[in-house]
């Protein structure tokens, strides 16, 4: 049981009337609570590389790029993380200068700019991350195959309500 599940469930969720609704809330707690762990493991991670958030994202983004073999350009970078060009320019910037990324021409046409991690880049995620991917792989392995489908369902479940985003009616103006 997650610690004030009945305390902090009853904000979010109103008050548990059955079974099934309070292990619902109870759930949705736990998913809340790590979260939170993940988020606080992102700052720390992000602290650590002395880096922002759309930094470490990118490098996430161009890592994943280089190891499927695809080259990424700087408005390929700005659309990922929904910014400017002006502002993924001061991105790119920052991580070339801190030894991060390079700027470089793409292969066959050399007015296009690519961006690519470079090798220390790999190598410092790795040492950062590597041991807490491992903690992680090591909490999940022994789920059975329906245990993994029920998870898996339920994180899908969720991110579709989620992902449906309602506009937010405006006041009407005081007279």
């Amino acid at each position: 049981m997650i610690p004030d599940v009945e305390h902090n469930s009853g904000y979010w969720y109103g008050e548990g009337a059955d079974d099934r609704r309070a292990r619902a809330i109870e759930l949705l707690q736990a998913f809340r609570t790590y979260r939170a762990s993940e988020v606080a493991m992102r700052r720390r991670t992000r602290d650590s590389m002395s880096m922002g958030e759309n930094d470490l994202l990118t490098l996430r983004y161009l890592l994943k790029a280089e190891r499927e073999s695809r080259v990424v350009s700087p408005g390929e970078l700005a659309r990922y993380l929904g910014v400017s060009t002006a502002s993924m320019t001061a991105i790119i910037d920052r991580l070339e200068k801190s030894g991060h990324v390079r700027r470089g021409p793409h292969q066959s046409d050399q007015r296009r700019i690519v961006v690519t991690p470079t090798v220390d880049t790999d190598e410092e995620v790795r040492r950062t991350l590597g041991a807490m991917h491992t903690r992680m792989l090591d909490a999940v392995i022994g789920m059975t195959p329906e245990e993994t489908r029920i998870v898996i369902d339920a994180l899908s479940r969720l991110q579709n309500a989620v992902d449906q985003i309602e506009p937010v009616s405006e006041a009407a103006p005081a007279p």
